[in-house]
């Protein structure tokens, strides 16, 4: 007699995200947490996200420099890992406050900080349960032409500027200019319908 194995849905990085949902300016970061400029950027990213609140919604994508940072790719791991219980974005921060101390007991140490309860975080962790959300993530990257991070898509669109407060701003004010105008030409036409 088959038992039949319980499905496991796990919760994609694509699946996650901070602000409004239906937000007319989704800004994709790729990036990863030992990265300096990650780091930096990512208090970029919170002034943003306080700056146009109603406007922007952000998502962070894995893209591990596994080459110059080997603890990065575990890390990454650890933030889907704790994504499952809802703390990705807790996780995310306490990673780049610790972005120089990645090894795996310590991220065991940070998923408690972050508040996770699995028991089997570790386990997961080691056994590389989240693993391949990661290399999705990083094959999207390569496929959106990522080469250096950090790497900002500002609906889709990829931003050729450093990620600096104000180029980040001109690209989401740009954006919301395309969004407003593509409302206000629906708005003719459906009147229009109205009076035929």
């Amino acid at each position: 007699m088959a038992f039949k194995k319980d499905d496991v849905i796990i919760i994609e990085p694509k699946d996650i995200f901070v602000g409004k949902k239906d937000a007319p300016v989704t800004l994709t970061e790729f990036g990863e947490y030992e990265s300096e400029e990650c780091a930096k950027v990512n208090e970029v990213v919170k002034q943003l996200l306080e700056e146009y609140e109603g406007k922007i919604r952000f998502q962070f994508r894995h893209f591990p420099l596994t080459l110059i940072h080997q603890r990065s790719l575990k890390a990454s791991e650890s933030a889907v890992a704790a994504a499952q219980e809802g703390k990705f974005w807790e996780m995310h921060n306490v990673l780049f406050a610790n972005r120089r101390n990645l090894g795996t007991t310590s991220l065991k140490l940070y998923s408690k900080e972050a508040g996770v309860k699995n028991k089997k975080f570790l386990d997961d962790l080691v056994n590389g349960m989240y693993g391949w959300q990661v290399q999705d993530d990083i094959k999207e990257g390569h496929n959106r032409g990522v080469k250096e991070i950090p790497a900002f898509f500002v609906n889709d669109v990829m931003v050729t500027a450093r990620p600096t407060f104000a180029n980040l701003s001109a690209a989401i004010d740009q954006a919301l200019k395309k969004s407003k105008s593509k409302t206000t030409a629906k708005k003719p036409a459906a009147k229009a319908k109205q009076r035929a």
